[in-house]
This record gives structure tokens, sequence and C-alpha cells, in this order.
């Protein structure tokens, strides 16, 4: 999905107010991987919006066909190996979160895994981290 030659910190938002590491590491994970859900969305379809240019219709398929908990757990073994310990905690502690829903079109575990990366987005985004969230997700994507 990624074109090698793209720069992915021009398609991240970036946030207009930071979290300071202490408040991030207080907040739901549940909430972080809701932002990280959104950061990742508006990545992705930002991505393709440019890489082709096909209508909306066609556009949301392929988005969908990434932004999925399967899709997202293959992302976050991309990753893995890359996260720093801090960055391993967000997951895990995402990750483990009871959550209200179960997956629809996945595996609980790759539902799970989905949330841990989810979550870890969401951190590096709320905390203000875009060259670090930019660097994995390029990693993340990278064909």
């Amino acid at each position: 999905m990624y074109n090698k030659h793209m720069n992915a910190k021009k398609f991240l938002p970036i946030a207009p107010t930071t979290i300071s590491v202490h408040d991030l590491n207080l907040m739901n994970p549940a909430v972080l991987s809701f932002v990280g859900d959104s950061v990742q969305t508006l990545y992705v379809r930002a991505c393709l919006a440019t890489e082709c240019g096909e209508k909306a219709c066609a556009l949301h398929r392929k988005a969908s066909s990434i932004i999925n908990a399967t899709s997202q757990a293959v992302a976050l073994k991309h990753i893995l190996a890359s996260l720093t310990e801090t960055e391993l905690g967000v997951y895990k502690r995402c990750r483990n979160t009871k959550k209200p829903t179960s997956a629809k079109n996945a595996t609980i575990t790759d539902y799970r895994i989905a949330s841990g990366f989810e979550g870890v987005v969401g951190y590096l985004y709320l905390g203000g981290f875009q060259d670090r969230l930019a660097e994995l997700m390029e990693l993340a994507y990278k064909e």
C-alpha cells in the first residue's frame, strides 16, 4: 500500500495540542485505541487518495481492506521488533484491555493485536511524537 517514495509524515494529522507522557500513561487504553484507529484511518485514506485516481467508492473498498483487525495485526507484526520499551508497554496495555465490542470479521487474537496497534498509534499521536509515528507507519505499511 505504501509507496516507498512517499513521506509518511505528510499524510499524518498533527495534534493541535499534545498530552504529557504522564497523562498518556493514565489515559484509558480503549481511548488510546479509539484515537489511534482514527489516525490510522486518515493516514491510509490520504495515502490511497494520492496513489490512485479512483473514485471514492473504490477507495473506500481498498481502505476497508487495510483498516480492519486482521490487516492491523499484520501491520503490528511489521513494527513489533522496532517498538521501544515504552511503546511495547502501551501495546500490551491496549491489547489486554477488555473491550465492550467483539470481533466481527476477525479472530479475537487479531482483534486484540489490532487494539494494541491502534493504542500505540494513538499514544504517539496524542503525545506529539510525529517523527516516531511516521517512522512506524512507514514500517507497518511498506510493501
